[in-house]
């Protein structure tokens, strides 16, 4: 398989301006950034791109202007990806369960948790590809008991299907999102225990250490006041069956003007699988 470039993106569920943006003459709605993730897009030229908090309104923004790629419809976890590149072969999706087993607790707020997963066919030699996109339970464990516990079932879902697609097909597998959780945290550890790897770790070329978040909400938007760290990063990639030289960069994509467009920068790979 040639080399691909794969994205993830949290691209925060804002359909209407707020007041405070108003009041400073900006503009916050999906209408008003949707041309930036676009430039982005355009800008990076990924091949496949998972996104997460797309309204259904901006997910029609962006697919008005991204010329050349598809879309798998995931509600807020679609995949994007170049139709020049890759025929779709097969797909799933879930919402999760707002219950997880033998736990009290709503572990799924608005049903806006979920994973969708395309199974992709490379035009140019034929192998396949499942790529998933998934947004996990968001609240910490000291705000909400179990939700460290949550996040890792909720996991545990979305590697069971990816099992099934790995299992039907013989393909490699990569999982990107915003898991909410470090890389240090039960959920991630879990996939390690699975046999995942994470592209951070695994980069021959060059791995980026920062952590791709910033301050961007209904208040303003600004970078936080201390640097954060790979190690507090919350959007996660991770692969399965996969070459270990097959990621050669990581990165997250932080141009200035992106900052009034969404809290998570953009995450980034290339690989060879």
């Amino acid at each position: 398989m040639p080399k691909l470039r794969l994205l993830s993106n949290n691209i925060w569920w804002c359909d209407t301006n707020h007041d405070t943006w108003a009041a400073r003459g900006e503009d916050c709605s999906s209408d008003a950034r949707a041309p930036g993730f676009v430039r982005v897009y355009r800008e990076l030229m990924p091949d496949v791109i998972g996104l997460q908090e797309s309204s259904a309104k901006m997910s029609d923004a962006l697919m008005q202007q991204m010329e050349g790629y598809a879309l798998l419809w995931g509600r807020d976890t679609p995949i994007l990806y170049r139709t020049d590149k890759f025929e779709l072969i097969d797909s799933a999706y879930r919402i999760y369960p707002a219950e997880i087993p033998g736990r009290e607790g709503s572990f799924n707020n608005a049903r806006t948790k979920s994973y969708c997963i395309a199974v992709l066919r490379c035009k140019e030699d034929g192998k396949l590809l499942c790529f998933a996109t998934t947004h996990l339970w968001y609240k910490t464990e000291e705000a909400y008991p179990h939700s460290d516990e949550a996040r890792a079932y909720q996991l545990g879902l979305v590697m069971d299907q990816v099992d099934i697609f790995r299992k039907k097909y013989a393909c490699p597998a990569v999982i990107v999102g915003d898991f909410n959780a470090c890389p240090d945290s039960p959920a991630v550890q879990s996939a390690y225990a699975r046999g995942y790897v994470h592209a951070h770790d695994t980069a021959v070329e060059y791995a980026d250490e920062t952590n791709g978040h910033h301050f961007c909400f209904a208040a303003g938007y600004d970078m936080y006041e201390n640097p954060r760290t790979f190690a507090e990063s919350i959007d996660q990639m991770i692969l399965i069956d996969a070459p270990a030289d097959a990621v050669r960069r990581f990165e997250r994509y932080t141009p200035a003007y992106y900052m009034p467009l969404s809290d998570h920068f953009p995450m980034w790979a290339d690989v060879v699988i």
